[in-house]
């Protein structure tokens, strides 16, 4: 029998307290690193904890005010959705994504270069991936490198992108410091709340409507 999927009273679906935000869930689709849906993702739409979702308001109406916008790709995240990068991760010659995602990793070490782990902030509920786009055509600006890219380019203080891709990663660094978020300096695009109410708890209900 199918256990009842339990959402915890402290966390809320974001477009409920961020109307406008423009949620692209990738791993809700197969143009991510593993090239497939991924296991508890049944719908894009966007989970966190209450605390987070107040603080990313801040930071959208923030945004908003210079005529730009925040775009999520990836917020709570299921323990189940976690072991399945695990089995991928262990399948070698599962490479359909190589070339896009991760060009000069061998995926023997996705562990060992800690690409992949068997536990994510993300399922605590308080960590969130995301960037900046143009209010009015929500073109994302220009990073310097894609989401969910495996190699040192994703890295916060990669030196070898120009003046405006910096620029763009100082704005969005500093805009989610400012509002109690910190950041993950090899990966440009990933925060987790200062203050998470559950820095210690892995959930594990599936992402639905």
């Amino acid at each position: 029998m199918r256990q009842k999927n339990t959402i915890p009273d402290n966390f809320i679906k974001v477009t409920k307290a961020i109307p406008d935000l423009n949620v692209e869930l990738r791993y809700y689709s197969d143009y991510n690193f593993v090239g497939d849906t991924i296991e508890g993702y049944n719908s894009n739409t966007l989970y966190l904890t209450k605390a987070s979702a107040a603080k990313l308001k801040l930071v959208q109406d923030d945004l908003q005010r210079q005529n730009l916008c925040l775009k999520v790709y990836d917020g709570y995240r299921p323990q189940r959705a976690v072991n399945h990068f695990v089995r991928w991760a262990r399948q070698i010659n599962d490479t359909l994504k190589k070339s896009e995602f991760y060009p000069e990793v061998n995926k023997r070490h996705l562990f060992k270069e800690g690409y992949i782990a068997s536990k994510s902030g993300h399922s605590r509920g308080s960590t969130v991936d995301l960037t900046i786009t143009h209010r009015e055509t929500g073109i994302p600006l220009d990073m310097g490198s894609p989401y969910d890219f495996f190699g040192e380019q994703s890295w916060v203080d990669y030196p070898s992108i120009s003046e405006k891709q910096k620029k763009n990663r100082q704005l969005l660094q500093a805009v989610m410091t400012k509002y109690g978020f910190r950041n993950y300096a090899k990966e440009w695009w990933h925060f987790t709340l200062r203050d998470e109410p559950y820095p210690g708890t892995f959930f594990d209900f599936e992402i639905v409507d």
